[in-house]
């Protein structure tokens, strides 16, 4: 779908890819890859569990190891040939030093620097197809809209058909925020964890409500992929396989997208992965909104 650009300094006639298309229908899993004893992340494991998972789209977090982004690039020709999909994910100052041991390496909190180094690279490796911000709303004194515009300009000067897809939580998503930053999103990723009624990793019973919820923020056809807690939560606990199975079923009948958080080891977490292998194979109960092409701004 071709749109017509009014924003971030583009032509109003210029035509805009729609960067929209790659995220729909992913099947993903996030970060927690598996790794050698060199602490460098193991490539054909990785890409041997995505297979067996079903997964179509693997979300590269650059953070643990100063080797990551390295990592990335020697991955994404083999996600390539093994179409999958690729998004990598940044961390925010309040995930940096001093507050943790880690910034994401090379360009640490240059996010401008982020925005175009990660555009050029998906010009050469198309199967990177997305970028993302953990935990932006909690940090929007950085990410100001005209920050984020410059950096959106950045990355689509080099490459107009990259998404941008922060995660994004419930009660972060308001009328306000909606307002001042909706333009500027190519879809939200959304952790669910029940918020509208009381946050645990216990109830799946209100995803389709809260995905509703969060599209009627938004221009209709933004896609909203639902981050799965497969992993325990720092206040919330652990979650159960049959809660994991619960929540990427729901997601599947209402959202564009399911995004499973963390990655699960075959061995570690042997139950919660055969759970996501189960749940990606079953068939969607029933397809999300389908994409009405209406014209969007860039």
């Amino acid at each position: 779908m071709i749109g017509l650009s009014t924003g971030l300094g583009a032509s109003a006639l210029e035509p805009v890819p729609d960067r929209t298309a790659a995220l729909r229908g992913c099947l993903a899993t996030y970060d927690n890859l598996p790794r050698g004893a060199d602490r460098r992340a193991d490539l054909p494991r990785l890409l041997r569990e995505l297979s067996d998972l079903g997964a179509n789209t693997y979300n590269f977090l650059v953070w643990h190891e100063p080797t990551d982004w390295d990592d990335l690039r020697a991955f994404l020709p083999l996600a390539r040939a093994q179409k999958i999909k690729v998004w990598v994910t940044l961390v925010p100052p309040t995930e940096s030093p001093p507050k943790t041991k880690s910034y994401s390496e090379p360009y640490r909190t240059d996010y401008l620097r982020w925005a175009a180094e990660i555009a050029r690279l998906s010009v050469t490796e198309p199967a990177l197809v997305a970028w993302s911000i953990d935990d932006f709303a909690h940090n929007l004194s950085t990410f100001t809209p005209a920050t984020v515009r410059a950096m959106l300009a950045a990355a689509r000067a080099a490459n107009p058909r990259l998404a941008f897809v922060p995660c994004l939580y419930f009660k972060q998503l308001t009328p306000k925020f909606a307002t001042a930053y909706g333009d500027l999103l190519d879809g939200v990723l959304f952790p669910y964890r029940n918020e509208s009624v009381k946050a645990n990793l216990t109830d799946a019973g209100q995803v389709a409500d809260e995905v509703a919820r969060v599209r009627s923020l938004f221009r209709p056809g933004l896609p909203v992929i639902i981050d799965v807690y497969a992993t325990r939560h720092s206040s919330l606990g652990n979650s159960t396989p049959d809660y994991v199975a619960q929540v990427i079923a729901s997601g599947r009948a209402c959202a564009d997208g399911v995004m499973i958080y963390c990655h699960q080891s075959p061995t570690a977490q042997a139950e919660k992965y055969a759970t996501v292998r189960r749940t990606f194979a079953a068939p969607a109960a029933s397809s999300a909104l389908p994409n009405p092409g209406v014209t969007r701004p860039e």
